[in-house]
């Protein structure tokens, strides 16, 4: 079970990212406001249980932390063991993402599928995005399990995915 701490910090970054999305700014500007509001309140790993934080052999795993009511947003915990990595892929709404342990991989594509960039995201690194341009792949590069935190524009248990299209 979570701590009194972390579920705090995860309420008051549930009330930062309504606050910020009630403004109703266009996808690219929210992401950003979305981005200050968890750089600001970016809670620890142990958001998730310890269970949560062993992740699955097979594949990345997702834990819904919240969704908010009205399809608005929602909020994912991430698990990825090292070397695991997720398709070539774009997204169907904003994503803004925090690593909360580990190194989070991600490499950046345009139109065509050049690869564009890399960076690697750190404990405390947040970033954000929205459609058209987002097409990119995370993978775990590192020797530890990396945990991220990711806030997506819409209610994932209502659409199953955040990704729009995979590439290959």
């Amino acid at each position: 079970m979570t701590t009194t701490l972390q579920t705090a910090a995860l309420s008051t970054l549930i009330v930062a990212v309504r606050r910020v999305i009630s403004a109703r700014a266009d996808w690219a500007r929210t992401a950003q406001l979305v981005t200050d509001q968890l750089r600001e309140h970016l809670p620890g790993p142990e958001v998730l249980t310890p269970a949560q934080r062993l992740g699955d052999p097979e594949r990345p795993v997702g834990h819904l932390l919240h969704s908010e009511a009205d399809g608005t947003f929602s909020i994912l915990g991430l698990v990825w063991r090292p070397g695991q990595a997720t398709r070539i892929h774009d997204h169907i709404t904003w994503c803004v993402v925090g690593v909360l342990e580990g190194i989070e991989h991600e490499e950046l594509y345009d139109a065509q599928l050049n690869p564009i960039g890399a960076r690697d995201g750190h404990p405390g690194d947040v970033s954000g995005f929205a459609p058209p341009g987002d097409i990119h792949r995370i993978c775990n590069t590192g020797t530890q399990n990396a945990i991220s935190l990711h806030i997506y524009g819409t209610d994932i248990t209502r659409v199953g995915s955040s990704a729009r299209r995979y590439y290959n």
